[in-house]
């Protein structure tokens, strides 16, 4: 299979160069590159160097693996919306886990849609619902990675969420919980999408996340999901959104989101 060539090419290159295989893989989300800027002894890999790889497109996202002992990181990540296929999308955590990746933070920035959420506010995924109309998963399976039917009832690890509960309080990072709905984008949600999420429970909406969490799970890695509210979602914000009041809002959370990781990475 094609695909599968092209993920081993891609994980061999990164194999040959890395000092260091960490358990822990982290992506982060728009606005939220700044954690990988401050590691130590890391090594870096520009997307458009590893074979077969996607190249990120948006503004925010430098586009490259981070790479220390403890852990590597996704400096950017892929969107459906670029024209990516979900194979695309997603390939990057079928390369983590063939480098030995076990547990696999995901960020995003999202719209807040829970009534008691404000712009700069943490939340801890508890699980998802995928309205992307897609899975990164249809076609045949590949078995090297996991099972054709793979079990998400447990899509977001409770361990994990338990943990970064118990790290939030030691960095005094307060933290929210809630259901991430993903749609495709790229245009922000209307607000009668939003009045529908909010309705069938969703607590933040963004553009990314579960393509990502659905492979990870395929590839049985133990999965944590944080979304950091960068503003209210349509129709319940009274201004019009924009992606540069986005990464403006991350820059804001940017300390308490830093903290929060760098406590969670080192209870992993």
């Amino acid at each position: 299979m094609e695909y599968i060539k092209k993920i081993n090419e891609a994980a061999e290159y990164l194999r040959e160069r890395m000092k260091f295989f960490p358990k822990t893989g982290i992506i982060l989300g728009s606005g939220l590159g700044e954690f990988a800027d401050n590691l130590k002894c890391a090594q870096y890999f520009q997307y458009g160097d590893i074979p077969n790889f996607p190249v990120s497109t948006v503004k925010g996202h430098k586009g490259r693996f981070v790479v220390t002992e403890n852990l590597i990181c996704m400096q950017g990540r892929f969107h459906f919306y670029e024209g990516y296929s979900l194979l695309d999308v997603t390939m990057p955590v079928r390369v983590m886990s063939l480098l030995g990746v076990k547990n696999l933070i995901v960020t995003n920035a999202a719209g807040g849609i829970n009534d008691s959420f404000e712009p700069g506010d943490l939340m801890i995924i508890t699980d998802h619902v995928n309205m992307m109309g897609t899975n990164p998963l249809i076609g045949k399976n590949i078995d090297e990675f996991g099972e054709r039917f793979p079990d998400m009832s447990e899509a977001y690890s409770r361990n994990l969420i338990e943990m970064a509960e118990k790290s939030s309080e030691y960095v005094n990072a307060k933290v929210k919980k809630g259901v991430y709905f993903a749609m495709t984008g790229p245009s922000y949600e209307t607000p009668a999408e939003v009045k529908m999420i909010k309705l069938l429970g969703g607590d933040a909406v963004g553009m990314s996340t579960v393509p990502e969490v659905v492979v990870a799970n395929h590839c049985a890695m133990n999965v944590l999901g944080i979304s950091c509210i960068t503003n209210m979602a349509a129709g319940i914000s009274k201004s019009h959104l924009n992606h540069k009041e986005v990464i403006a809002a991350s820059d804001l959370a940017k300390h308490k989101f830093i903290s929060l990781i760098e406590k969670i990475v080192e209870n992993i």
